[in-house]
């Protein structure tokens, strides 16, 4: 009998006894070994500089990507083409019209992933802590690997950008560079705003609820009017309180990186309930607005998606408020998951209270 990993193995039967192994941490202290399970099957930790190859190249760039994240700008683009759609006054269906909010909606998902490379390169250091199994923690990826994908997915974007043109204006390429800006303060020194708490969460907002829904709605009117602008503010007031739903999990590496989150600057109780309004206040805009005739969709339907919403949040707020402890312990809270699901309904309910 011979030991071997956690076990023994049991010679001329070729079978292992699993064998426990005795826990050296002493009660009342931390065991730091749960952070190693984060890495992905097949990963390793060789020497610095040097690449993994498993589990492959492309996978690797799908992972630095984050495709799961691409959806919501990609919806929030074509909801907001839609919305312009149906506002007033109405624009005629054709093939024509399909065009621009197509080609923008893959512009939004690729500048997003350009964006999700961009944030890990500066976060590396964080992401050894909080994200250990990501591409260029794990050395699946280098720094100039990522670079590379960051420059082509941006330049992409850009020229994307342009070809939204509408009745020849290029409104979605000027929003479009001030959304881009925004991604570079937001992870680039020196102004990195990742590191500044409540700009952290404005230079998410913006080009993430504002200038998304304006650029969706370019694709189709002009955005000289003030509808597009107010569509805009109700995502962005809710992305301002929302975002910072990620950062209560991360607040370890965040602390080490000298990131200076809502979490870290005023505790976790805190936190959670200065960001509640965004649940709930933003959505009270879109009745309002319907009653105020600033939103020309479906009225009654737009009431209904107000009321929805509303309800949604509260019950976001609960989830969070009840036990707020558990927001700095499970490693995404059940808050974060809600935080893009009420996205995709709003995006899809504006689209609904619009067209029909």
């Amino acid at each position: 009998m011979t030991e071997k990993g956690s076990g023994f193995q049991v010679q001329g039967f070729g079978f292992t006894v699993p064998c426990p192994m005795r826990s050296n941490t002493r009660p009342g202290t931390r065991n730091l070994e749960p952070r190693t399970r984060n890495l992905e099957p097949g990963t390793r930790n060789p020497e610095p500089g040097t690449r993994n190859p498993e589990p492959g190249a492309l996978r690797a760039y799908v992972d630095l990507a984050r495709p799961f994240t691409l959806v919501a700008p990609a919806l929030g683009f074509i909801s907001g083409a839609l919305t312009a759609v149906g506002a007033a006054p109405p624009e005629p269906w054709s093939t024509r019209l399909l065009v621009p909010p197509i080609i923008g909606s893959i512009m939004a998902a690729v500048l997003n992933a350009g964006n999700n490379a961009l944030n890990q390169i500066y976060d590396l250091e964080i992401d050894r802590v909080n994200k250990p199994a990501r591409p260029l923690p794990s050395r699946r990826l280098t720094a100039g690997d990522a670079w590379t994908f960051t420059a082509i997915a941006y330049l992409v974007a850009i020229v994307l950008a342009w070809l939204v043109a509408p009745g020849g204006r290029h409104e979605c390429f000027w929003l479009v560079t001030i959304a881009v800006v925004c991604t570079f303060m937001y992870s680039v020194p020196p102004v990195r705003t990742k590191r500044l708490g409540i700009w952290a969460n404005l230079t998410i907002a913006i080009p993430r609820g504002v200038l998304l829904k304006v650029a969706g709605w370019s694709s189709v009117k002009t955005t000289a009017g003030f509808e597009p602008w107010y569509i805009g503010a109700i995502f962005g007031l809710f992305l301002l309180g929302a975002t910072t739903t990620k950062d209560f999990a991360d607040m370890e590496g965040d602390r080490l990186g000298n990131c200076r989150t809502l979490p870290i600057q005023f505790g976790v109780r805190r936190a959670a309930w200065m960001i509640s309004p965004s649940f709930v206040v933003p959505f009270l805009m879109i009745p309002a607005g319907a009653w105020a005739h600033v939103l020309t969709g479906n009225f009654w339907l737009l009431q209904a998606l107000g009321a929805l919403m509303t309800v949604y949040g509260i019950y976001v707020c609960y989830l969070m408020l009840r036990r707020p402890e558990e927001l700095a312990i499970e490693a995404n809270h059940v808050s974060w998951a809600h935080m893009y699901r009420m996205m995709f309904v709003a995006q899809i309910g504006f689209a609904i209270a619009y067209v029909l």
